[in-house]
């Protein structure tokens, strides 16, 4: 470990400019690759999972729906999609934890696999190694990361309470803790530092940041999804996907955020391969580059990502030129 890691230390070489590395795709739809382009299928689904019975009935169009402003219906939904499409049983999360939208993080992982190929004469590595920074109580990314490309992940998350429940379905799904470790972070203030062991390398490491600047940020974005759906926020709305304190909001948003992850992930350079995480919001994205050049990185993307009206992207860098990611790719997966 300790001689590879080295080997792809961080290069002195110039670092790349903006227009030679942002590759930004529009994305009308999800991947190729994700299971859940398509309607969802709510017979098969209610044949895995028969709980979600309960919450299915006609919408307006007369189409077989529920109704995603109700958490409870959501939480079911992802349960039967995990267990139909994926074979994971046994998933929950406690009330008020955030509750994620399936097809939405694995279009990301599948993202994240072909920027991987890139490096692997266009083959996804199946022995790819993996870090997701706040896994939160879901887990839902090594979950899917280990299924669909049998990835080893490590989750790391600041929340006790939140990892115990992904251990709790690790436990329910014999096999997935061998490919599976979760790490307390401890301080709140540090993102890699205290979770990246010494000599460890991670071929990708992945975010879903908190996306705004405080919690009345957070809750006015609340409001707006409410709007969306056709509802009414004249009492105190519910969040259809949940989430609480550091999972929604930190000071600064998440550009503050990941600005801070990509001036900590300099002291990592010679460790992965590639560092990665969702931006919401395009206004994110001006400080999010100065800060990329900032911290000399060789390259660096932006590919944009769609599910319906709901536009995200993820933004990815590399201390490693060309040639050194091909030797990566020789070193970790040939």
């Amino acid at each position: 470990m300790t001689r590879e890691k080295s080997k792809h230390r961080h290069s002195a070489k110039r670092p790349a400019k903006q227009t030679d590395v942002v590759k930004a795709v529009e994305k009308h739809a999800l991947h190729p690759r994700n299971l859940h382009r398509g309607r969802y299928d709510f017979t098969q689904l209610i044949t895995a999972s028969p709980e979600l019975a309960a919450f299915v009935s006609a919408n307006a169009y007369g189409d077989a729906s529920i109704d995603f402003a109700n958490p409870a219906a959501v939480r079911a939904l992802n349960r039967a999609l995990l267990l139909d499409c994926y074979g994971i049983t046994g998933w929950d999360i406690p009330a008020q934890y955030l509750c994620p939208p399936i097809p939405g993080r694995a279009d990301y992982l599948h993202y994240l696999a072909d920027l991987l190929a890139e490096a692997n004469a266009g083959n996804v590595p199946s022995g790819a190694r993996a870090l997701d920074i706040g896994t939160g109580a879901n887990g839902i990314y090594p979950l899917l990361g280990q299924r669909c490309y049998g990835w080893q992940f490590v989750g790391s998350d600041i929340d006790p309470a939140a990892l115990a429940n992904v251990q709790r379905i690790l436990d329910a799904n014999p096999g997935l803790s061998d490919a599976i470790e979760l790490r307390l972070q401890a301080s709140s203030s540090l993102i890699f530092k205290g979770v990246i062991q010494a000599d460890e390398v991670f071929d990708v490491t992945l975010c879903n940041p908190p996306f705004h600047a405080s919690p009345s940020d957070a809750l006015a974005g609340t409001q707006r999804k409410w709007k969306n759906l056709g509802k009414s926020a004249a009492k105190k709305p519910l969040l259809n996907f949940g989430g609480q304190g550091a999972e929604l909001w930190c000071d600064g948003g998440e550009e503050a955020f990941v600005c801070r992850m990509i001036a900590e992930s300099v002291e990592f350079s010679g460790s992965c391969l590639w560092f990665t995480t969702l931006i919401s919001k395009s206004a994110s994205l001006p400080g999010v580059y100065r800060a990329l050049k900032k911290a000399r990185v060789q390259d660096f993307r932006t590919i944009e990502m769609a599910q319906g009206q709901k536009k995200s992207r993820l933004v990815a860098w590399t201390f490693l030129d060309a040639e050194q990611r091909r030797e990566w790719s020789h070193a970790r997966w040939q």
